[in-house]
């Protein structure tokens, strides 16, 4: 799993049967600010998504299959979640 943003809409004329009906989105990973930006990926939208959300992203592709319940398709990448935060800090060390 991934947490990225939803920096765009994908629109395509043609495209696999598999992903008639679903929205494609363009989705930004997360990155720490010591390593470099990785690329965006294209994720169908399981989660009703939109420009600007936080996500949360599965990258693998049986799990994705199962998520949308396409059999064989196509598919690496689905938005499972919409995030509402996220906190960085790490919780106090545990006293022992």
């Amino acid at each position: 799993m991934e947490i990225g943003k939803v920096i765009g809409t994908i629109v395509s004329t043609i495209k696999h049967p598999a992903y008639h009906g679903k929205k494609l989105l363009l989705v930004q990973p997360m990155h720490q600010p010591e390593q470099p930006e990785p690329e965006a990926i294209v994720a169908i939208d399981h989660a009703q998504a939109g420009i600007g959300d936080t996500v949360l992203v599965m990258r693998e592709g049986s799990g994705a299959r199962q998520v949308t319940a396409i059999k064989d398709a196509p598919i690496i990448s689905v938005i499972v979640g919409i995030l509402d935060s996220i906190d960085l800090h790490a919780p106090p060390a545990a006293k022992g």
